[in-house]
Formats: structure tokens, sequence, C-alpha cells
């Protein structure tokens, strides 16, 4: 004797509720990943098309009571600004920091600051760059 079929026929009585569930999380997943680009987007937009003043510490020599530091910074024509250095001493406390500014129409500026310490500091470290 065999025995009879007990599921029911296949796309008789529309959508399992496990069909549904599976259509609602992919429309969930795609929406959350679109949301996600659109954020990932406008923060690489903003971090890169709205600096408009970005900074390079070539060398630097350090002395007893300043740390001379070769600066690079790059900025639009219009741009104005400063950027912060700091000098750290060999156990790591900071001996030294200061803003200097840099502004005009050139797009490269290549100079040699002097950032003055209360000890010999061992290192000078650009902390960022920023427009007015």
């Amino acid at each position: 004797m065999s025995t009879a079929s007990t599921g029911l026929p296949q796309g008789r009585y529309g959508r399992s509720a496990d069909e549904r569930a599976d259509r609602t999380l992919k429309i969930a997943g795609s929406a959350l990943g679109a949301v996600l680009l659109i954020v990932v987007g406008l923060f690489a937009y903003h971090y890169v098309v709205q600096s408009k003043i970005s900074g390079e510490v070539i060398t630097f020599e350090a002395s007893q009571d300043a740390v001379k530091v070769h600066l690079e910074v790059r900025k639009d024509a219009d741009a104005a600004g400063y950027c912060t250095l700091r000098s750290q001493a060999a156990d790591g406390s900071e001996v030294g920091r200061a803003d200097f500014r840099f502004g005009g129409h050139a797009t490269r500026i290549d100079k040699v600051v002097t950032l003055r310490t209360t000890s010999l500091g061992t290192t000078a470290e650009l902390l960022g760059c920023h427009a007015d």
C-alpha cells in the first residue's frame, strides 16, 4: 500500500510564510545597504572635496629648546588657515605645541618653522591642518 502525500500542492495557496519573510529580509537588507553606501559616499566627499588645506612634515631637527620643522602645505589658492604641530620628549610627554598660519595665493608652501619646546624634543608631529 502506498502512503498519500501530506503536503499542500505547489503553487495552489500562494507563498508560504518563509518565502514572504525571505523577501522582506532581502528588501530590508538592500535598503540598509543603499543607506550605508550613501553615508560612506558623503563622508568621502567631505574628506576629499571639502579639505582645503593639507600638510606634511618633510624633516625636522631637534635642539635643546626648539625643533625646526620643514613643513609642506598644499591648499586652495583662496584658502587661509593653520597647521598644528607638536613635539614630544623621549618619555612621550609633550614638550611643545604651536599653530602656524598660512595664507596668500600660493597653492603649495614649503616652509621651515621653529617650534619652541620646554626640553629636548625627539619628534615633530603634524596634528592637522584646518581652514579658517
